[in-house]
């Protein structure tokens, strides 16, 4: 069970992978899909995309946007010792919700997190964890503040905070603007969306845009800085002359404070 002092702006909602996520009424949506489930997801969208094309470094840095309830970084930590990988990894993740992270000790995952109990009891403690191969830091406050000051370059990002339409200000061009300073020259970013507007702003950041698509699992982006060449590419000058009228987004239209 999840903290009771959190029920008044989420409520415990169950997926259809068997795994339990949270509804924010705060921004009118679930930290995952339901029908795709929060594991599933994180490690169809997220991980095993990432690690399939970077699994073969030494080291690893990857930006989990947003933490929420962690399953991104959690997953990942989960799919490297599941899967005996010697790389090293670290993690910085945003989060704007303190109470959130705090009260994960509590939270029910499933029993694949079993072995790292012990590494999330940490993060919900302390805001970090470390041993010889995890490090995992969270970075509380306004990501659009707190992304600029990472020092560290980035291999890879979960692009994963809440939607273009209820969280504009982590979906636009000038976002992507930053992100894409902060990240290694062949860095690469996995998100759920798909929609042009999204694409177009990775892309005018010098992102290559792909398609991934994964086994009971709706298909979404990995977008990279260097060309892939076991996914499908997606060519954004075609798609731009087929719909003129597409935009990315920009800060300028999104007023209300909404970071993640």
């Amino acid at each position: 069970m999840y903290n009771k002092t959190l029920r008044a702006q989420k409520e415990l909602v169950l997926c259809e992978d068997g795994t339990n996520t949270l509804f924010s009424k705060e921004f009118d949506e679930p930290y995952h899909s339901t029908k795709d489930g929060a594991l599933h997801e994180s490690l169809e969208k997220h991980v095993k995309p990432s690690f399939s094309l970077k699994s073969h470094k030494d080291k690893l840095t990857i930006l989990d946007i947003c933490f929420g309830l962690g399953y991104n970084t959690f997953a990942t930590l989960y799919y490297i010792k599941k899967h005996h990988i010697k790389t090293k990894v670290h993690i910085l993740s945003p989060e704007f919700d303190e109470g959130l992270v705090r009260s994960l000790d509590t939270f029910d995952f499933p029993p694949e997190f079993d072995s790292i109990k012990h590494m999330i009891k940490a993060v919900s403690k302390d805001l970090t964890y470390e041993d010889e191969q995890f490090k995992i830091e969270i970075l509380l406050g306004d990501a659009r503040q707190s992304i600029p000051q990472i020092e560290e370059k980035i291999d890879i990002v979960y692009q994963d905070a809440f939607s273009p339409t209820h969280n504009p200000l982590l979906w636009t061009y000038e976002w992507f603007r930053d992100v894409r300073a902060i990240c290694k020259d062949d860095a690469i970013l996995t998100t759920y969306s798909t929609a042009a507007a999204i694409r177009l702003g990775l892309y005018e950041n010098g992102f290559y845009i792909f398609v991934h698509r994964a086994e009971m699992m709706r298909y979404s982006t990995v977008a990279s800085l260097i060309i892939l060449e076991d996914l499908e590419y997606i060519d954004m000058e075609l798609k731009k002359v087929r719909n003129p009228v597409a935009r990315s987004m920009r800060d300028r239209d999104y007023l209300k404070d909404m970071h993640c």
